[in-house]
């Protein structure tokens, strides 16, 4: 299990470090799909917000490729990767697909370091 989850981490940073990266300098000509996921795309670069998701998916691309701050690195990309899945459920099938794919990588390091996620789970009493 440590060989897959590092195997994980590894294809999760660099997937996360080369399209946020692209936000910046636009290496992937890619076109904007159409109808409604389009026009959400397009309010997103045209607002500068793709830039701060940009920003969280190198950092933590570059996290998870250096091994350090590993849950940090997931904490910043959870709410991508449920960004994209829904994207994929409500606005485009096209997202679907790459979007299931980066939550199973996630889970999959998630699980090797579940151990820090732990003091979240444990009931307290409010002072």
């Amino acid at each position: 299990m440590k060989i897959v989850a590092t195997i994980a981490r590894y294809l999760l940073g660099l997937i996360f470090l080369v399209f946020g990266a692209d936000k910046f300098i636009h290496f992937m000509h890619a076109q904007l799909p159409p109808g409604v996921a389009g026009q959400f795309m397009t309010v997103l670069m045209t607002t500068g917000y793709i830039m701060f998701v940009g920003a969280f998916e190198v950092t933590g691309g570059v996290l998870l490729l250096i091994n350090r701050f590993v849950p940090l690195a997931l904490c910043l990309l959870a709410p991508v990767i449920v960004n994209i899945v829904l994207t994929g459920i409500l606005l485009t099938q096209m997202a679907l697909g790459p979007g299931l794919f980066v939550a199973l990588l996630w889970i999959v390091v998630f699980l090797r370091v579940r151990s820090a996620f732990q003091p979240l789970f444990e009931p307290r009493k409010a002072d």
